[in-house]
C-alpha cells in the first residue's frame, strides 16, 4: 500500500519543501521570541540580545573558514542557524519545562527535578533537536554534504544559533535578577553569566553538536549501509554524554565546573581544532589530486590546479577579478572555485564508494563541467595570475601559452591511492590548444570509478 501511494502521490518539489521549512522557521521564530521576552521582560530581552550577539560572528567566521575549501551555500548555513535559534530552541524550552514539571510533580522535590532535568533530560532533548537540522540537510541536500568538513560546518552553525537564543534567556534573566536585587557590578549575576557563557565557553554547544556532525560526515563518504547509520548515532550519543557531563559539572564539588572545563572541555576543544585543520588540509589535497586529472584532459589549465588547491591563491584570484572586472567578475571566480572543488570532491567520493554510492555521478559531473566551462574565460586568467603571484608556479610561466602549459608546469602530485585508479577522462585533444575549442555540448567520454564509460 505504501508503494502504491508513492506512485500516486508525487514527491513534494524543492520549492514546496523550502516554503514549508521557511514557514516553520518563521512560526517558531515568532514563538521563541515571545516566549523569551515573556520570561526575561522587555528590558532583559534587549540586554540579553545585545550581549548574546557578541560571540555569534566569530563562531560563524571560524566554521565558515573550515568550509571554505568547498563552501556550503549560505542559504543552507542560514537555515541551520535559524533552525538552531528558533525551532530547536523552542522544542528544547517546551520539552525541558514539561519534563521538569512532570518530575517535580511525581517526586515532590523541585531541586531534584531541576538537577535531573538538566543532566538527563536537557542533553537528550537539545542534542536531538539540533541533530534534526543535520538530518534534513543530509537527506535533502546530499550534494552539499560531501564529508566530515561539511558535517563540522553545518553542526557548528546549528549549535551557534541554539546557543545564541539560550544566551539571550540566561543573560536576560540575570539582568532582571540584578535589577531586582540592585546588585553592584562586582556582585552582578549578569557579569558572572557573561563571563561563563560568553568568555569561557562560547564553544560549548558547538563542541557538543560537532560530534554529531562528524558522524553524519563519516556517513556521507561511506559505502556500506551500517557505516551510514552507526556513525551519526554514535556521534549523537557522544554529544549527549558531553552535554550531560557539562551540565552536571556543578555537582562534582565546589570546583567541579573548573575541573570539567580544564580537564575535559579544553582538551576536547583542542582536539577538535586540530581535527578541523587537518580535515581542511586533507580536503585541499583531495581537490588538488582530483583536479589534476581534469587538467590533464584539458578541462582546466594546469596553472589553475595549484591555485584552486591554495586558499590564499583563491582569495587573490577573486581580488584580481574584482579589480579588473568589478564585483560580477569576482562572484564569477568565486562560483568557479566552488564548482571546481565540488567536482573534485564528487570524483573523490565516487572513487571511494563506487558508482553505486554516487548514482548521479555522471549527471552531476556534466553539470559542474558545463558551469566551469562557461566561467573559465573570466576565472582561468585570474587563477593563473594568482598562482604566479603566490609562487605556486614559476614566475616566467605564461598561462596563455598552451605549449608552456603542456611542458613546463608539472601537474599536482598524485597520492598512492590515486595510482592505478582509472582516469576520469579519455583524452583526445586539449580544448585550449585547438583553434575552435569544443564546448560543453561535446563532452568527452568519462570513466566512472567502476569502469563504466559515460558519454
Amino acid at each position: 500500500m505504501y508503494r502504491a501511494l508513492q506512485l500516486v502521490l508525487p514527491r513534494p518539489s524543492g520549492t514546496v519543501r523550502t516554503c514549508v521549512l521557511l514557514a516553520l522557521l518563521a512560526a517558531t521564530g515568532v514563538a521563541i521570541l515571545e516566549l523569551v521576552r515573556e520570561q526575561t521582560g522587555t528590558s532583559g530581552f534587549f540586554v540579553g540580545l545585545g550581549l548574546a550577539l557578541l560571540p555569534v560572528a566569530p563562531l560563524m567566521a571560524a566554521f565558515r573558514w573550515l568550509g571554505r575549501a568547498a563552501p556550503v551555500p549560505w542559504s543552507q548555513l542560514l537555515f541551520c542557524f535559524g533552525w538552531g535559534a528558533c525551532t530547536a530552541a523552542l522544542i528544547a524550552i517546551l520539552a525541558n519545562n514539561f519534563a521538569t514539571e512532570w518530575i517535580a510533580a511525581a517526586t515532590a522535590d523541585a531541586s531534584a527535578a531541576d538537577h535531573l532535568g538538566s543532566v538527563a533530560i536537557a542533553p537528550v532533548v537539545e542534542e536531538s533537536a539540533k541533530a534534526a537540522a543535520l538530518l534534513l540537510v543530509f537527506t535533502f541536500r546530499r550534494r552539499h554534504f560531501s564529508g566530515p568538513a561539511d558535517g563540522f560546518v553545518v553542526a557548528g552553525f546549528t549549535a551557534t544559533g541554539f546557543a545564541f537564543t539560550e544566551n539571550i534567556l540566561y543573560l536576560g534573566n540575570a539582568f532582571v535578577e540584578d535589577l531586582n536585587d540592585r546588585s553592584g557590578v562586582l556582585e552582578s549575576v549578569t557579569v558572572a553569566t557573561f563571563f561563563v557563557r560568553i568568555v569561557l565557553s562560547p564553544f560549548a554547544h558547538p563542541l557538543f553538536t560537532v560530534l554529531t556532525g562528524l558522524g553524519f560526515g563519516v556517513a556521507a563518504v561511506s559505502a556500506r549501509r551500517w557505516r551510514r547509520i552507526l556513525p551519526p548515532l554514535l556521534g549523537l550519543a557522544l554529544a549527549m554524554g558531553m552535554h550531560a557531563l557539562w551540565n552536571g559539572s556543578s555537582q562534582f564539588g565546589e570546583h567541579g565546573f573548573y575541573v570539567v572545563y580544564s580537564c575535559v572541555m579544553v582538551p576536547v576543544f583542542g582536539l577538535l581544532v586540530w581535527l578541523a585543520v587537518r580535515i581542511r588540509r586533507d580536503r585541499l589535497r583531495a581537490v588538488e589530486g582530483e583536479l589534476a586529472l581534469y587538467a590533464a584532459a584539458g578541462w582546466l589549465g594546469p596553472a589553475e590546479v595549484p591555485a584552486l588547491a591554495s586558499m590564499p591563491a583563491r582569495s587573490l584570484a577573486r581580488a584580481l577579478a574584482r579589480h579588473s572586472g568589478g564585483r560580477a567578475a569576482g562572484r564569477t571566480v568565486a562560483r568557479y572555485e566552488a564548482d571546481a572543488a565540488a567536482l573534485a570532491l564528487l570524483r573523490n567520493r565516487a572513487r571511494r564508494g563506487g558508482p553505486v554510492r554516487e548514482r548521479d555521478f555522471a549527471g552531476r559531473e556534466r553539470e559542474l563541467l558545463h558551469r566551469l566551462w562557461q566561467s573559465r574565460a573570466t576565472a582561468g586568467p585570474a587563477l593563473a595570475r594568482a598562482a604566479v603571484m603566490e609562487e605556486l608556479i614559476p614566475a616566467w610561466f605564461d598561462p596563455l601559452d598552451p605549449e608552456a602549459a603542456r611542458t613546463d608546469v608539472p601537474g599536482p602530485r598524485r597520492t598512492d591511492r590515486d595510482r592505478g585508479a582509472p582516469d576520469p577522462v579519455v583524452r583526445r585533444s586539449s580544448p585550449w590548444s585547438s583553434a575552435t575549442p569544443a564546448g560543453p555540448a561535446s563532452l568527452r567520454p568519462y570513466v566512472l570509478p567502476g569502469g563504466d564509460e559515460v558519454r
